[in-house]
């Protein structure tokens, strides 16, 4: 399946998000363990998908303090099922146990901050880790852009190596392709579109390029380096004399920090007025990671992201064997 989410730049904002929680809406919903949802807008996120059909959670925290804000709210919980733990520490813990015991398709983060959920996700005896190394994805909708634009990863890899790059770049391939966008453009940023030894980031983005040709990375196709202006606009692809399938119409960012990544997320947000979902990839299942300042909106375009990912992957899961 094949799903084109390109619009014209006068459309409103958030239409692509419309687009990819319609598609939520029509798989499964997805069991969902949400940790700590103690504020309006962690709860209300997890209770507006859910009576979307998008997810089914369950609400892991400290039971009081739940209810307390539902009340205040106006949110009818009493359809779900609460697990009562007293702190968001242990919360975290708890959540990362329930996923292990297969009581959940996806980990959703609520009011806790982002480093105690992750400690609890990466635990190397009691976590969620896999062979893949865990990267973030912003999945952004920028009004003045016609594609949907993945940013990885400006938030879990702070200096990531080449060997991680490989990792950060094939989560966001599969990603894109499981949830059904076909085969990606991955741009790889730095200053400058030429390999020179004076900014090692240009090095590793050719590196990744050959790793890609060799089939180190597969599912989508990839150019690098690329500065921000020929990886997104044509015209500068065309003036800097460009010629690729990627250059000037990306679709993947894949930048070469966290720092960079994260400015670059920042800048889109604030300055273009861009929605930044975001989903935590290269676990046992996909995590729902936003920021306590997200909207209801915003958390509720990751959760649709992650449960069509997470239906990709238990469909995958149930094909018989070749």
């Amino acid at each position: 399946m094949t799903i084109a989410l390109r619009e014209a730049s006068s459309v409103p904002l958030q239409t692509k998000y419309d687009q990819l929680i319609a598609l939520a809406r029509n798989v499964p919903a997805a069991k969902t363990v949400v940790v700590h949802p103690c504020d309006e807008s962690s709860l209300r996120g997890a209770t507006e998908a859910a009576e979307l059909g998008i997810i089914n959670p369950v609400l892991v925290g400290p039971a009081a303090s739940i209810a307390t804000v539902a009340a205040r709210h106006k949110l009818d919980i009493r359809r779900y099922e609460i697990v009562d733990v007293p702190d968001s520490a242990v919360a975290a813990a708890k959540g990362v146990e329930l996923i292990r015991q297969g009581r959940g398709e996806l980990l959703m983060k609520g009011s806790l901050h982002t480093d105690e959920l992750m400690h609890a996700v990466a635990s190397s005896t009691t976590g969620l880790r896999t062979a893949r190394r865990i990267s973030h994805v912003f999945i952004m909708d920028v009004p003045t852009y016609p594609e949907t634009l993945f940013i990885t990863d400006a938030a879990i890899n702070i200096f990531p190596d080449l060997d991680a790059k490989r990792d950060i770049i094939q989560n966001a391939i599969d990603l894109w392709t499981q949830i059904g966008l076909g085969t990606p453009r991955v741009a790889i940023l730095s200053a400058v579109e030429t390999v020179t030894s004076k900014i090692p980031s240009t090095i590793e983005a050719a590196a990744l390029c050959k790793m890609a040709d060799r089939g180190q990375i597969t599912g989508g196709v990839l150019d690098g380096p690329l500065a921000f202006d020929n990886a997104i606009d044509p015209e500068a692809a065309m003036i800097k004399g460009i010629k690729s399938e990627v250059a000037g119409r990306a679709q993947i960012l894949v930048v070469p920090d966290l720092e960079a990544g994260n400015m670059l997320a920042k800048n889109l947000t604030f300055l273009a007025k861009a929605g930044a979902a975001g989903i935590v990839l290269g676990a046992r299942v996909p995590i729902v990671l936003t920021s306590r300042a997200d909207s209801v909106r915003t958390r509720m375009a990751s959760c649709a992201v992650a449960v069509l990912y997470a239906d990709a992957r238990r469909r995958t899961a149930t094909l018989p064997a070749a």
